[in-house]
């Protein structure tokens, strides 16, 4: 993730440096690190916001420019540092103190921890079936038809014996993220924003906890996200009422492209996670 970015774009390189001199090691792992290591939320979290920012910064280095940004979930805090609400450094080094309260919380859980997308059914529906079950929350409100859930695997089992004929997907993750198993991380993680200088953004940001763009009490924000659902869904259709016509996806894999096209079929997405993808996406920008 983010290698080739790194060779080709100063300031992607600058911000790798910056990492490795707070958490070293990380551009090696991020670049050549195994499948098990990199799915260890500890190292997964620094890894993937040096990727989502890196793609970002590679193109408003190429000359393309946000009028409005936002990311889900992780991601929110790769919008914000690059919004400027953040500067890098302290963004890296509020990420790293995330990924260690998560994965803590985690271990701490009274149960295995379980996530899994919830297909072809309403939101409303989605938490239907959740009301009256212990251990599984409605989560993230992705796009129309898609709804993901999160909790422990016991709960996970018991929806999905309640919503036989309903296809469920599995997500592989380490932790309960996004729901009450939470509400510690994001109360030690707010802590930690706290000792962080904030600073105006230079474009709005849209907050995964509302769909809104962020208030000015951005810590308590950022801290509820981690324990409450993402608005992803709302958060785009506010951002196409506010004038956005085109979405570019920053960092590895084209999800939130794919939920993009999903919730609006008339805008235009894109997605950049390497110079291939960059350039191809600056020549259909430019009209080449």
């Amino acid at each position: 993730m983010g290698e080739n970015l790194c060779e080709n774009f100063r300031s992607v390189k600058e911000l790798y440096d910056a990492a490795d001199a707070h958490r070293p090691g990380t551009s090696g792992q991020s670049f050549l690190g195994t499948e098990a290591e990199l799915k260890q939320t500890i190292n997964t979290q620094p890894c993937v916001f040096l990727a989502d920012l890196a793609a970002a910064l590679a193109l408003e280095e190429s000359g393309i420019h946000a009028d409005l940004c936002a990311g889900f979930s992780l991601g929110e805090l790769a919008a914000l540092a690059y919004s400027g609400v953040f500067t890098h450094s302290d963004a890296f080094a509020a990420v790293c103190e995330r990924a260690k309260c998560m994965e803590k919380a985690s271990k701490e859980m009274d149960g295995e921890p379980a996530m899994a997308a919830v297909m072809k059914i309403t939101a409303e529906e989605v938490e239907e079936l959740c009301r009256g079950l212990d251990g599984i929350y409605p989560v993230n409100y992705n796009s129309p038809g898609q709804t993901a859930v999160s909790g422990t695997k016991t709960g996970l089992e018991a929806f999905c014996e309640k919503a036989k004929g309903v296809r469920v997907m599995p997500i592989p993750v380490s932790g309960a993220f996004h729901s009450p198993y939470m509400a510690q991380a994001s109360a030690e993680f707010e802590n930690t924003l706290e000792k962080i200088t904030i600073h105006t953004p230079s474009v709005p940001v849209y907050a995964n906890l509302t769909g809104e763009p962020y208030p000015g009490d951005v810590v308590s924000c950022l801290a509820a996200q981690m324990k409450s659902p993402v608005r992803w869904q709302t958060s785009i259709e506010r951002m196409i009422a506010d004038g956005a016509d085109i979405f570019i996806e920053c960092g590895p894999g084209k999800t939130l492209a794919g939920l993009i096209r999903r919730i609006d079929k008339n805008v235009k997405v894109y997605s950049v996670q390497d110079t291939d993808s960059l350039n191809a996406v600056l020549a259909e920008l430019r009209g080449e």
